[in-house]
């Protein structure tokens, strides 16, 4: 694990694999840490880079509120750091809404990108308020009603795993951060922007995300030109419950 200081926070990152570049930009509430076994697809095939997110992990706590604006300026401090002036990007979730303020703000430093279960904002739809209160199961899958985790013991392993990473003891520090991100999220809109994207995009979502709605991919893949938009049978853990996902998003980003 490396570290950079920048835009006055503290970002700890992290490089792995090898191949074409690749930034890997992390979903709410996650680290480098947690996100493991998501990258592993992506190390197999990319150099990859991946942040702490200000705030989360590694990094640093900012003092007060903040926007998308500056998680996108961090990941470009962090790609800046390791010497890369472009590359291609990858956004989950909270890291496709910071990849969408990268791409349009910096498009000239993006080759391609690929926004996975993730919302534009404003009138491009919003995802699930998590500022307000955490989702149940079917606002991560609209399917997982007690009935269908019932029936289906690999669809409630899924429940189960993520419900278990929100019960470990948490510092006042990474209360804060959390809370921080989540406020930082609940602003985020790109949408009057995002006809500023020339990377060619993949949008990729699950048709039963009750976080991320499939119809808010739409949306972003509406305002890109070329974008290929993918629907996939999940909800907002699609990649892992559709195993055609991540090879789909790889072989995209290796073209």
């Amino acid at each position: 694990m490396e570290r950079v200081v920048a835009n006055g926070v503290g970002l700890a990152y992290q490089r792995a694999g090898r191949g074409s570049r690749l930034l890997f930009l992390n979903g709410s509430g996650m680290t480098m840490t947690t996100s493991a076994l998501l990258r592993k697809p992506f190390v197999a095939s990319f150099d990859l880079l991946t942040l702490d997110h200000r705030g989360m992990g590694a990094s640093s706590v900012p003092d007060g509120p903040y926007g998308m604006a500056d998680c996108a300026a961090d990941a470009l401090a962090v790609a800046d750091a390791v010497g890369w002036d472009r590359c291609s990007v990858v956004g989950i979730s909270f890291g496709g809404m910071v990849a969408q303020e990268l791409a349009v703000t910096a498009p000239e430093r993006v080759e391609r990108l690929a926004l996975l279960c993730t919302s534009a904002g404003g009138a491009g739809g919003s995802s699930y308020p998590l500022h307000e209160q955490p989702p149940t199961p079917t606002v991560l899958d609209t399917r997982f009603t007690d009935e269908w985790l019932a029936e289906h013991p690999r669809d409630a392993a899924l429940v189960d795993f993520l419900a278990k990473r929100t019960l470990v003891d948490k510092d006042d520090d990474t209360i804060r951060g959390e809370r921080l991100q989540l406020e930082a999220r609940s602003h985020h809109d790109v949408w009057g922007r995002l006809d500023r994207i020339t990377a060619p995009t993949i949008v990729a979502g699950g048709r039963f995300d009750g976080l991320a709605p499939f119809t808010n991919s739409e949306a972003i893949a509406s305002r890109i030109a070329g974008a290929e938009l993918h629907g996939y049978d999940g909800g907002h853990a699609f990649f892992v419950q559709d195993p055609q996902a991540f090879p789909d998003v790889v072989a995209f980003l290796q073209r």
